[in-house]
């Protein structure tokens, strides 16, 4: 239908490399919604009569009611075939004039602009339901005393809920990095046409208001070549799956037979075809797979828009299906994830058990003695090396299992001025619950500052969900409106 200069028909295998259209239906409601307020633009403007407009409002409500009429074959895409059903029902002497001041350049920006916000808002919605299923399972675990690790060897004692409440934290930044992405999404390039605007008379502010958008995106040639928004997006669902994965890694460790802090409820488990015994954690093994993927999406995105002249090149048709396809997998992984989180049961037990007999313990005695001998440090960390050296050799015993002649014989090889007594106190009394309530700095696994943060995450969760049903509200209200000018063009 675009083919006024070239006078063959394309050939067919050219076509079907050319063709967006396996893409395009995601767009689809959006392009129809564009040319209806672009239409209704070139009306208040003097470019269409009412009569015109009225059939080309009829042809596009026809399309949004009934999209499966619109014949794809033979069309580049979804554009095309568009403006082709609105012109064979209307006639050209209506439809053909639906595409004045604006070209398929601007359109698509257009579109997926309309699509990345909707979608933007959605994943934004189900970060705050993650986001508040992991700090309600904090709140449940939070006296859960376990292991923390460095180098996934055992560090310091920690609770459960101190590991869930360092996810909602990334999360939350996650969260504000899609929250600020959407103002850069939310400008309407309509109407800059192919690269230099229009010659006519048009309200590019209008059709703005009309489809929801916050402002416009002021250059034209900024408006029809520029994609930085939607990268700034891909790589933030690349930050984002890539916590995800990590979230998804620790849950995987933590459910083996080994460890046993967790087990994950059985709907988010598979099993094997072979081995009856088997609960495998399959969902979180994709997510760590899906975490791979969005970031390969952003990495394609990246490298076809590198060097790019300036002004609307076909190359920017695949920058569509990595884009829409990191927003549908980091969706599908939050909400994944989201319900693994609300119903998995966790073994406060075992957590305990690996806790009060870990030599993760080993630095909590060591400011014991710096507090109550004001020993230095570095002393302090060698005796207690020392002491966990000992315990180690004799078959991985607790440290409070130790006898006093090898705290003797410890002390002694140190030259320190501590009786063997005073250490073995410090040692039996340092139980995981002492050591947790022996923490004092601001962030630590204390029940206080657990406490503190949960408050904080909750109230900073709330308000951003308040945000997201706002935008939401003022999205479909836009549309609302829209569909109200529709009818009203209509029913005149």
């Amino acid at each position: 239908m675009y083919r006024s200069r070239p006078k063959d028909k394309l050939d067919d295998h050219v076509l079907r490399f050319l063709s967006s259209m396996q893409h395009d239906q995601a767009i689809l409601y959006y392009d129809i919604l564009g040319s209806e307020a672009h239409s209704i633009m070139l009306h208040e403007m003097g470019h269409l009569t009412s009569g015109e407009l009225e059939k080309i409002l009829s042809a596009l409500e026809d399309a949004k009611k009934n999209p499966n009429r619109i014949e794809t074959e033979g069309y580049e895409d979804i554009h095309e075939a568009l403006e082709a059903f609105v012109i064979k029902k209307e006639g050209m002497n209506a439809g053909g004039k639906m595409h004045t001041a604006r070209s398929r350049n601007d359109q698509v920006v257009l579109d997926i602009r309309m699509k990345i916000r909707d979608d933007i808002n959605d994943v934004c919605a189900a970060l705050a339901s993650l986001i508040e299923g992991v700090v309600q399972k904090a709140k449940e675990s939070k006296q859960a005393a376990m292991p923390m690790y460095t180098h996934l060897q055992q560090a310091q004692i920690g609770t459960f809920s101190h590991f869930l409440l360092s996810y909602a934290y990334a999360l939350m930044r996650d969260m504000e990095r899609l929250y600020l992405v959407y103002q850069r999404v939310n400008q309407s390039p309509l109407g800059a046409c192919a690269i230099g605007g229009s010659s006519l008379s048009i309200d590019r502010k209008r059709t703005a208001i009309l489809l929801g958008f916050d402002s416009i995106v002021r250059n034209s040639i900024d408006a029809t070549s520029s994609r930085d928004a939607f990268l700034e997006y891909a790589a933030t669902l690349a930050i984002m799956t890539s916590t995800l994965g990590r979230i998804a890694e620790d849950f995987i460790i933590w459910s083996t037979t080994e460890f046993g802090y967790i087990e994950l409820a059985d709907r988010y488990s598979s099993t094997s075809s072979a081995m009856p015994q088997k609960k495998n954690p399959d969902p979180l093994e994709l997510i760590r797979a899906k975490a791979a993927i969005v970031t390969s999406d952003l990495v394609s995105m990246l490298g076809i828009v590198k060097a790019l002249p300036s002004g609307y090149s076909r190359d920017l048709q695949d920058v569509k299906p990595p884009l829409l396809g990191a927003s549908a997998t980091t969706l599908d992984a939050i909400r994944v994830i989201d319900g693994a989180v609300r119903t998995l049961k966790v073994n406060k037990e075992r957590m305990r058990q690996a806790a009060s007999t870990s030599y993760a313990i080993a630095l909590d005695i060591a400011e014991q003695l710096v507090m109550k001998k004001k020993m230095p440090f570095r002393a302090a960390h060698k005796i207690v090396g020392a002491l966990v050296d000992v315990a180690a050799s004799k078959d991985n015993l607790p440290l409070a299992k130790l006898q006093v002649s090898d705290i003797v014989s410890v002390l002694k090889a140190q030259k320190v001025n501590v009786k063997p007594d005073e250490l073995m106190k410090i040692i039996k009394e340092m139980t995981p619950e002492k050591s947790l309530e022996a923490r004092k700095s601001t962030g630590s696994p204390n029940l206080k500052e657990q406490e503190e943060m949960i408050k904080s995450l909750s109230q900073g969760v709330s308000n951003y969900k308040i945000g997201i049903q706002r935008r939401t509200r003022m999205v479909q209200g836009s549309f609302d409106n829209l569909g109200r000018a529709v009818m009203k063009y209509l029913q005149s």
